[in-house]
């Protein structure tokens, strides 16, 4: 569970899924994209990093539809972070979602021991699993540590 999860969660949000090659398509023209959109609404763009021009997206979007409500998700690693041209002050408010911090393990798990948390991470998906497979551990090397750390 991270960012993709917790943004669905959003009632009446339209979901954009920036890894599908067709929700990119449709933000092409993002000019025609927003202006069928109804004042008021939220918007979800989920992977935003995907997109070509996104700067300038969400530049528009704060600038000349201040109606609209966006949600911008993605990765915060440097090599995304510089993709954005422009900084967006003042359009933006970021958030960072963290994982479990270790005092939030008491309300909610029923053993919350260091070896738990050592062994399953600390999103909750994995933490609340009670055994994790080991093609789990491999998907975790090879997107987070072989990319992001090396």
């Amino acid at each position: 569970m991270g960012k993709t999860t917790l943004a669905r969660m959003l009632p009446d949000a339209a979901d954009m899924n920036c890894d599908l090659p067709s929700k990119r398509r449709l933000l092409r023209d993002f000019e025609l994209f927003l202006d069928r959109r109804r004042p008021g609404t939220m918007l979800v763009l989920d992977e935003v990093h995907r997109i070509d021009d996104r700067s300038l997206l969400l530049k528009v979007v704060a600038d000349e539809y201040p109606s609209l409500k966006v949600l911008a998700t993605g990765s915060s690693t440097l090599a995304v972070t510089h993709k954005f041209r422009d900084s967006l002050t003042g359009r933006k408010r970021s958030v960072h979602l963290q994982p479990v911090l270790w005092e939030e393990c008491t309300n909610w798990l029923d053993r919350a021991d260091l070896d738990r948390r050592l062994l399953h991470g600390g999103l909750p998906q994995a933490l609340l699993a009670e055994e994790l497979p080991p093609d789990f551990f491999m998907e975790w090397i090879d997107s987070f540590y072989a990319r992001d750390i090396l």
